[in-house]
This record gives structure tokens, sequence and C-alpha cells, in this order.
């Protein structure tokens, strides 16, 4: 059975989609853990109710960004993953971290990459910006992790239209509804091609 090891910063709704695929059996594989970078989120609640244990690894705990990255790294090893899945998390992950787990660290982004990608577009942010900008289309992705945010090879896209009716928080909810579904697809199929 593959071992996962997710991520997250907030609610933990994609991370919570991840768990329910696996308990249907659509995902054949099992959370050993989740990483996150501060305390007091949904996400830490989910993985509690779910036996899975929780890591709090925060930058600003360690003197320097080596030892951060050291410190995350000691983690993963501990869980040893065979794939580490980034659901709604908002750090960067250290270069560190990407080169001992190159093509096994993947990420979901409520965007159309390479579109409203980068450093600041994250949650409602992105939305707000693809409303602004007055884009006809928007969804999600699923790509690989690199060194730069929300730049490695594009694995899996869903498409949505953007409606006039829409504000920030009617699309956000509307292209997570189909992240739930599209992260799941991609980590089943990553695992069963490993």
């Amino acid at each position: 059975m593959k071992r996962l090891v997710v991520f997250a910063s907030g609610s933990g709704s994609n991370f919570q989609s991840i768990l329910d695929a696996i308990s249907s059996g659509q995902v054949q594989a099992i959370c050993v853990g989740l990483i996150t970078d501060r305390e007091g989120i949904s996400a830490i609640d989910i993985a509690a109710a779910a036996n899975i244990p929780a890591h709090v690894v925060r930058r600003k705990d360690y003197q320097d960004y080596e030892n951060y990255a050291l410190a995350l790294t000691a983690t993963l090893k501990s869980l040893d993953p065979d794939l580490i899945v980034l659901a709604g998390y908002i750090s960067k992950v250290p270069s560190m971290v990407v080169d001992f787990w190159r093509g096994k660290i993947i990420n979901i982004h409520p965007s159309l990459l390479p579109k409203f990608g980068g450093k600041g577009y994250y949650g409602i942010n992105v939305h707000t910006a693809v409303l602004n900008t007055g884009e006809t289309e928007t969804g999600c992705t699923v790509h690989y992790v690199d060194e730069v945010y929300d730049n490695g090879s594009i694995i899996a896209q869903v498409i949505i239209p953007v409606n006039d009716t829409d504000t920030p928080d009617i699309l956000q909810n509307r292209v997570l509804f189909e992240e739930h579904k599209l992260l799941p697809q991609v980590i089943e199929k990553i695992i069963t091609q490993s």
C-alpha cells in the first residue's frame, strides 16, 4: 500500500477529500501523516479524527532556513512517503525537500496555471484576480512541485466557465468542488503507475 503525506495550511477540505477517497476505495493508499505550517487549523482536527499524526513544522520556530529545511526533511523521512500531496499548503517547500523527493511531490492550485500562480496567489486572492481581469474560464490544476511557486509540470486541469453572477466566494466554492474530485483522481493515477 502506497504511503501518502499531506501538507495543509487551513481548513483541510482537500485533505478530507483525499481521506474520503481512501475510505471509499477510490485511492489505494494510506495517509501516514499531515504536515502543517500553523497550529489551530481545521486540517489538524481532521487528522485527529482519522487517527493520523499531525506535525506542525513552522519556519519561525527555527533559527535559520537551513535548520527549518532539515527539520522538515527529517519529519518526512520518518514518515517514509511514496507521494507528498500539497493540499492547500501556502508555504514554500524548501529546495532540500524538493531535491530529496523530486517527482514525488504534487500540489493542487485553484487556477488554470500558469495563469494566477506564484507568490501571493492562493485562496480567495486567486478568484478575485480571475474576476478582476475578466477571465471567461478558470478551474484548478494539479502539478509537480519544483523550487518555484506553482511552476512544476502540469499533470491535470479542470476547466470551468466564469459566470456573470460569480463573486470571489462563489467562484472559490465552484473551483473547490472540482478540486475535491480532481486531486484524488490524480493521486490514484500516480500511485498505480509508480
